[in-house]
């Protein structure tokens, strides 16, 4: 089983990060929450701080746990560990991904999703966004927010 982590990553407006694989990478063309191989021994908010910084220069702040998705491509078996998290600083600079956009929560159904993303992009739009609403809210107030 292969363990990856992927960012669910939401800026001041409330948009949500997606970034598209190149087409020569696995999964090639598909957009995801971006993300990557977690090391040993390495917990998924630090491999998300990690590929994050390296694969999109970008300083992120995991803070909640979103869901875990086991998926099968062929014979291989990846287990999908999704946090939502902020950006907190950083321009995009793009490795892995051609394309990257922030888009409001109900334009995701608009994009073709890797097969192991397509369980978060269901499940944020089952929530309607409320929880980032409720932990801006609290995290302007100074108070760390825990669904």
């Amino acid at each position: 089983m292969i363990r990856v982590a992927a960012a669910i990553i939401e800026n001041e407006e409330g948009l949500l990060l997606i970034a598209r694989r190149r087409p020569e990478k696995s999964q090639g063309g598909l957009w995801e929450f971006p993300g990557g191989k977690l090391e040993e021994g390495e917990s998924p908010e630090a491999c998300l701080v990690r590929e994050l910084k390296e694969e999109m220069n970008i300083e992120i702040e995991p803070y909640d746990f979103f869901g875990v998705n086991d998926h099968w491509y062929g014979a291989v078996h990846i287990q999908l560990i999704a946090y939502r998290a902020r950006l907190v600083g950083g321009e995009i600079a793009l490795v892995d991904h051609d394309e990257s956009c922030w888009m409001r929560l109900e334009e995701l159904r608009g994009f073709e999703f890797a097969p192991a993303d397509i369980k978060f992009v269901e499940m944020l739009s089952n929530t309607s966004g409320l929880v980032f609403q409720e932990y801006r809210l609290l995290s302007d107030q100074g108070q760390n927010f825990k669904s």
